[in-house]
């Protein structure tokens, strides 16, 4: 059995004190696996949000994270800065690869930074990246559940999010898919929800999961939709197919802590590629 919490889009500089509270106590009770942060850790890039974030991180002990920049990581009006140097501070607190990989008996994760510093929302994936991916999936253990995580999505579940799709997703997503990714986790769009992308996208060869976030901890909520994250378990353990259920967790005002919303249970070996289009979390 294995467990991975996906945090998305914190947006440090306008994180809620107790939200984040809120969070390590939900953290500390599951005892994760591996933490996803995928992306838009900070508002505007500044020293003191990363410094917030890094402080936030040490919370956790020794848990490992896979962390992937968003393009709020990058300056937005310090425009040298932008051009010299874009991930100066992101570097200084999560280290320089941009693009981490985890690996265990039961998981690999495999980070892509899809944030262009020419580029002010829109993210990106070069023909580099998708192969880099596809390489490391070669190596990949047939139990293991393999998840790719970018920061802007590859399916929208609403027609007003078209515009922030990623730039490069349909070869990636084939590239992926005959691969073997079974999960794509992402954000930036502050809006939930989990899209069987083997739908969205036609002919793939298997079954492929898109697994949006919502953002964990910032004020800059989306509509009606309240502070989240998503925890994914998975268990290999058994001969059959391999399952995973991602779980929205949300968190509730009145009670001061995430509570669980509703859950999806994914049979990523099944034959059968017919189910619904867009599942919200």
């Amino acid at each position: 059995m294995t467990l991975l919490l996906q945090i998305s889009d914190p947006h440090f500089g306008t994180e809620q004190p107790p939200v984040a509270a809120a969070l390590l106590r939900l953290a500390n009770t599951l005892r994760p696996d591996l933490v996803v942060m995928s992306g838009d850790i900070t508002q505007r890039a500044r020293r003191a949000q990363f410094s917030a974030a890094r402080a936030f991180v040490k919370s956790f002990g020794a848990t490992p994270f896979v962390v992937v920049p968003g393009n709020h990581d990058i300056p937005l009006y310090n425009l040298f800065a932008r051009v010299a140097h874009p991930y100066a501070n992101f570097r200084r607190v999560f280290g320089h690869d941009l693009e981490p990989v985890f690996e265990s008996a039961e998981l690999l994760v495999i980070g892509v930074n899809t944030t262009r510093a020419h580029r002010h929302q829109d993210g990106e994936v070069s023909e580099q990246q998708v192969e880099r991916v596809v390489r490391r999936l070669e190596h990949a253990a047939a139990r293991q559940l393999r998840v790719v995580v970018t920061h802007q999505p590859l399916v929208a579940a609403r027609a007003n999010d078209i515009r922030n799709l990623l730039h490069g997703r349909e070869h990636a997503v084939e590239r992926w898919s005959q691969a073997g990714v079974d999960l794509i986790l992402g954000g930036h769009i502050h809006l939930p929800y989990v899209t069987p992308l083997h739908v969205a996208y036609k002919d793939l060869p298997r079954q492929m999961w898109a697994v949006q976030a919502g953002t964990s901890l910032s004020s800059r909520v989306r509509g009606n939709v309240p502070n989240s994250v998503n925890v994914i378990d998975y268990d290999a353990s058994t001969m059959g197919a391999r399952r995973a259920v991602v779980a929205r967790w949300d968190f509730n005002q009145a009670s001061a802590s995430f509570e669980p919303n509703m859950q999806h249970e994914l049979d990523l070996d099944s034959e059968s590629l017919k189910t619904p289009s867009t599942m919200f979390l």
